[in-house]
């Protein structure tokens, strides 16, 4: 698809430069400067990015106008109101004694409320908001799985003082009662944040598989929740796209994007330990051919 079939589709879907940008993935700037001919010469996976949206539709946000896309990032009211926060169930099993009623509201629940969900519900708690998770596909377990091993192969290997852990593992990330999150895949250097049954505070790298049904609130949400706590690198993987968005908070709004033929480096190591995706991509490849 060229540039210009490009903005023919943006006129027709009535597309604003921000919505364009969230589901591609890509800085507003970045979308403005591209579809506006002001950069002659995009990078490939910019282009590919820009496509994907144009020929895959809108799946995630049907009937969204401008002033609803305006609201980046999104806070726990407007998820709630898309229809992505899922409610707590009315009604929770309580250990020994049937069930009981949670009489709070979205915003309300603490670090207690969701210590009392049954162990084998996955949720996390945001700012006072309780979101269900679904399970996660082989696939997403499969990514999440090599790159702990390579975290864990690369410590070991400088014998360093970092721990690395993958979901599930409760990190209360703003050291207050109101936020609990799991991390897909995570890694702390800090041996002061490490408790019993969690981590407490903001790990130094984390890194969220993204999902249809997790990919707005990991990019937005918890982006921004992870920024503010003070975690160092946050990554992004989308196992549809096969693309990895690398932010280094440190320095600046700026990230780089890289895909499944990659080798990413890790900022937190200044790039001395590399994932390559294309070696991950190989071991895990089978699962992309089942149906």
């Amino acid at each position: 698809m060229t540039i210009e079939e490009m903005r023919e589709k943006k006129r027709e879907m009535g597309y604003s430069y921000e919505q364009i940008a969230e589901l591609a993935g890509l800085p507003v700037g970045t979308v403005q400067k591209v579809l506006g001919g002001f950069t002659k010469s995009p990078r490939y996976a910019t282009l590919q990015a820009l496509q994907k949206v144009f020929t895959s539709g809108n799946p995630e946000r049907p009937g969204l106008d401008d002033s609803q896309t305006a609201r980046y990032p999104y806070t726990q009211e407007s998820l709630i109101g898309d229809g992505i926060a899922e409610p707590l169930a009315e009604y929770v099993p309580e250990k020994g004694r049937g069930t009981f009623r949670l009489p709070k509201r979205q915003g309300d629940y603490t670090l207690e409320d969701y210590l009392a969900l049954p162990d084998d519900r996955r949720v996390e708690l945001i700012d006072g908001v309780i979101y269900d998770m679904a399970s996660p596909t082989l696939i997403h377990q499969a990514i999440g799985g090599k790159l702990y091993a390579i975290f864990e192969s690369y410590i070991a290997r400088k014998h360093g003082s970092c721990m690395s852990f993958n979901a599930p593992v409760d990190v209360q990330l703003d050291c207050d009662d109101k936020t609990i999150v799991q991390p897909d895949v995570l890694i702390i250097c800090d041996p002061s944040k490490l408790r019993r049954d969690r981590i407490y505070g903001a790990p130094d790298l984390v890194v969220e598989i993204l999902s249809p049904s997790t990919r707005r609130k990991d990019r937005s949400l918890k982006m921004t929740k992870y920024k503010r706590a003070g975690v160092r690198e946050y990554w992004m993987i989308d196992p549809d796209y096969r693309r990895i968005y690398v932010h280094e908070f440190e320095k600046g709004e700026a990230y780089e994007i890289y895909d499944f033929n990659d080798t990413v480096p890790v900022g937190i190591y200044g790039g001395d330990c590399v994932i390559d995706f294309a070696q991950v991509y190989e071991e895990i490849k089978i699962l992309y051919d089942m149906t």
